[in-house]
C-alpha cells in the first residue's frame, strides 16, 4: 500500500502523462506589431527624390553606346525612368546634366559639368577601392555557399557603393578574395557567379561585436555584443510584446558570418541570426537604407525566411520601414539623428553630395533665368500699349507653364504614380 505523499506522487505523474506540453516561447510569426509612421525617416527618403529621378535620366545616357543617345529616344523614357514630367521639362531645369545637340537629329550626351563629375567618381572609386572590396567580400562571407550570383550584386551594386564597372575595375584587382564563375555578358545579365576565394577572420566581424570591441578598448571590458532599440517617440510595445523582446534581447547574439545551418527556424535564436543578418546587411549600404525587394534577392544565399520582411516590422526598435517612392525601404534606425541625418558619414556618400551640386548648379540658372523672365514681363505689362500686348501675353503663357512644370516636380512619387496609372 502506497504512503499518502507517495500516493500523490503517483497521481500527479499520471495527470502529468496526459498534458501536452507547451513551448514557453511563442511562435515568431504570431507575433504582430503596428507600423506608425515615422515622419523624420520618411523625410531623409523623400529629399533624395530629384537625385533619384535625375540619376535615373543620366544614366540612359550614361548606358548607350558611346555615352550617346538619340534625343527623340530619351524624350520617350519619361515612364521608364519615372519623371513626375516630361523630359525636356526636366533638362531645362536641370541644364547641367545633359547636353543636347542643335537639330535636325539632336543627340542627348554628357554636359562638361556631368564629365567633370565623372572624372571625381573615378577618383573616389580608386581611392576608396580596398574599402569596396572589403565590403564586397563581407556580402560573399554571409552567404551560405561564400558565393553570389552576379545579377544580385549588380541589383544592389549603388546601395553598396560599388561602381557599375566593378567587375572589371574592382574584382579583378583583388584575386586573393574574389573568383569570377561563368560568364556576366556586357550587363552583367549573363549567368555567372562571384565566389569568395579565402576566408578572412579580421572581416568576419560584424559592425555590432566592432562596436564591442571599440568598448572593450576604451573601459576595458567588453560588452555583450547586442543589438541597439531605439524606439520611435510615442511608440509603445504591448506588454506581451515588450516582456518578448526583453527576453529575446538576452539570447547570446548570432554572428551574420557564423554558420546557422542547426538553428532551428522557428526558433528565437534563428530570429536573433535573421535580424543580425539584415542588421549587417544594411550596415554595409552606403546610406544604411535599402529597398525590401532588393534585400529579397538574398534571401536563399543568406538563408532568410520566406517572410523576412515582417522582421523589419517585428523590431520597430531596430528598423524603419518607409512606404516613400512607391517601394518598401527598410532603415536601419540607429543609423539616423532625430533630424534624419545619417549620424555616421560613409565615405562614398560623397560621390551623392557632388552629383546634387552639379544638379543644384544648373537649378540656379534656370531658376535666374526664370526670375529674368517674370521681371521683363513685368516691365512689358508697364510699358507695353496694344502693339506690345500680343508678345506679353506671349511671355505670360510661358512663364506660366515653366511655374506649372516647376510645381509639378515638387509633388512626391506616390502622386505622380497614381496619376500615370489613371492616365
Amino acid at each position: 500500500m502506497l504512503l499518502p505523499a507517495a500516493a500523490a506522487a503517483a497521481a500527479a505523474a499520471r495527470a502529468a502523462s496526459h498534458l501536452i506540453p507547451v513551448s514557453p516561447t511563442r511562435r515568431i510569426s504570431s507575433l504582430k506589431v503596428p507600423w506608425k509612421r515615422d515622419p523624420v525617416l520618411d523625410a531623409a527618403i523623400t529629399r533624395d527624390r530629384r537625385f533619384r529621378q535625375a540619376s535615373r535620366l543620366v544614366r540612359e545616357v550614361l548606358l548607350s553606346p558611346g555615352r550617346r543617345l538619340l534625343y527623340r529616344y530619351l524624350t520617350k523614357r519619361r515612364e521608364r525612368v519615372k519623371l513626375p514630367v516630361r523630359v525636356p521639362t526636366f533638362l531645362r531645369r536641370y541644364p547641367t546634366l545633359i547636353s543636347v545637340s542643335p537639330p535636325p537629329s539632336p543627340v542627348a550626351s554628357p554636359s562638361p559639368q556631368l564629365l567633370a563629375f565623372l572624372d571625381f567618381a573615378s577618383r573616389l572609386y580608386e581611392r576608396h577601392a580596398p574599402l569596396l572590396a572589403s565590403r564586397l567580400a563581407k556580402l560573399l562571407m554571409i552567404s551560405s555557399t561564400r558565393a553570389l550570383p552576379v545579377t544580385k550584386i549588380a541589383a544592389a551594386k549603388r546601395d553598396f557603393g560599388l561602381p557599375d564597372d566593378f567587375l572589371a575595375s574592382l574584382v579583378p584587382r583583388y584575386p586573393e578574395l574574389f573568383r569570377l564563375v561563368g560568364d556576366p555578358g556586357p550587363d552583367a545579365s549573363g549567368y555567372a557567379f562571384l565566389e569568395l576565394v579565402a576566408w578572412d577572420d579580421r572581416l568576419a566581424k560584424s559592425v555590432i561585436e566592432l562596436k564591442a570591441d571599440k568598448e572593450a578598448d576604451v573601459v576595458g571590458i567588453r560588452p555583450r555584443p547586442n543589438f541597439t532599440v531605439k524606439m520611435p517617440r510615442g511608440f509603445y510595445l504591448k506588454k506581451e510584446m515588450r516582456e518578448w523582446v526583453r527576453d529575446w534581447l538576452e539570447l547570446a547574439y548570432v554572428s551574420p558570418y557564423a554558420d546557422a545551418f542547426n538553428l532551428d527556424p522557428a526558433s528565437p535564436e534563428a530570429e536573433k541570426r535573421t535580424i543580425g543578418v539584415l542588421h549587417e546587411v544594411l550596415s554595409l549600404t552606403v546610406e544604411r537604407r535599402m529597398a525590401v525587394p532588393i534585400v529579397g534577392k538574398f534571401c536563399e544565399e543568406y538563408r532568410l525566411p520566406n517572410a523576412f520582411a515582417n522582421a523589419f516590422t517585428r523590431h520597430p526598435g531596430i528598423f524603419y520601414v518607409s512606404l516613400k517612392g512607391g517601394i518598401k525601404t527598410a532603415v536601419l534606425r540607429e543609423a539616423y539623428d532625430e533630424k534624419g541625418e545619417l549620424v555616421d558619414r560613409d565615405p562614398m556618400l560623397e560621390l551623392k553630395e557632388r552629383f546634387v551640386a552639379v544638379m543644384e548648379e544648373g537649378h540656379k540658372k534656370y531658376l535666374e533665368d526664370l526670375n529674368r523672365m517674370r521681371e521683363a514681363l513685368q516691365k512689358e505689362r508697364e510699358v507695353a500699349g496694344c502693339e506690345g500686348l500680343k508678345v506679353a501675353v506671349e511671355t505670360e503663357d510661358q512663364l506660366e507653364e515653366e511655374e506649372e512644370h516647376s510645381g509639378a516636380s515638387e509633388e512626391d512619387d506616390d502622386t505622380v504614380h497614381k496619376r500615370s496609372r489613371r492616365q
